[in-house]
């Protein structure tokens, strides 16, 4: 009597259920959305991964055109001097340079015979080694004179003042003749010989030389 009774009730609790169910079977209204929640903490990072393999080259881009030249930059001070390297071996001789040609002055001989005399009658002879047959055929022979003992300049001959009259009368191999209109001693002479081959060269390497003054000479001769 008593499970006839159970049945019976659980036969009216499915009914009512049934009946509950049909009468909510229309969905309400979407009810409003509900406040995001807070964001969660960050989580650890994770291990760096493996390194992926490199990519091919790529090709070489083309040379581009060269830059303008940038101005020049200051002048750098200068450096210390260094030290003086060792004196390197001595090389080897040369060979000896073709002698030259002697110059004017080389083979000009000059004289000088102090207190001499000259007379009137004849000619006064003196002997003069350097005169050759090569100077007596095409060179020159000067002579000058002065009084002994004095510093005045050198006179030349040919020489005629106040009506006295001194010239080389003549030259030969080895002597010298004087002819004075006068006699008289105590007369210091000067005698240049110059060889043919002489007298040009001299003459161009000094324009100008005036061969009766015996300074002039001198100086162009190298005579002390």
């Amino acid at each position: 009597m008593k499970i006839k009774h159970i049945l019976n009730l659980i036969a009216l609790t499915a009914v009512i259920s049934i009946s509950a169910c049909k009468s909510t079977s229309t969905p309400g209204p979407t009810g409003a959305a509900g406040a995001n929640g807070a964001i969660g903490a960050t989580g650890a990072t994770g291990a760096a991964g493996a390194q992926g393999p490199g990519g091919p080259q790529g090709a070489t881009g083309a040379t581009g055109p060269a830059g303008a030249t940038g101005p020049a930059g200051a002048t750098g001070a200068t450096g210390a001097t260094g030290a003086t390297g060792a004196a390197g071996a001595d090389g080897a001789a040369g060979a000896a340079g073709a002698t030259g040609a002697a110059g004017a002055a080389a083979s000009i001989n000059s004289y000088y015979l102090t207190n001499r005399s000259v007379v009137l009658v004849g000619n006064s002879r003196f002997a003069i080694p350097a005169i050759t047959q090569s100077v007596v055929d095409q060179g020159m022979v000067l002579v000058y004179f002065r009084n002994t003992g004095t510093t005045v300049s050198w006179n030349a001959l040919p020489y005629s003042e106040a009506g006295n009259t001194l010239v080389l009368q003549a030259f030969g191999v080895g002597y010298i003749d004087l002819k004075a209109n006068f006699t008289s001693t105590g007369l210091d002479l000067r005698v240049v010989v110059i060889p043919g081959t002489s007298l040009t060269p001299l003459m161009a390497n000094n324009p100008g030389l005036n061969l009766n003054n015996f300074e002039q000479v001198s100086k162009a001769i190298g005579i002390k």
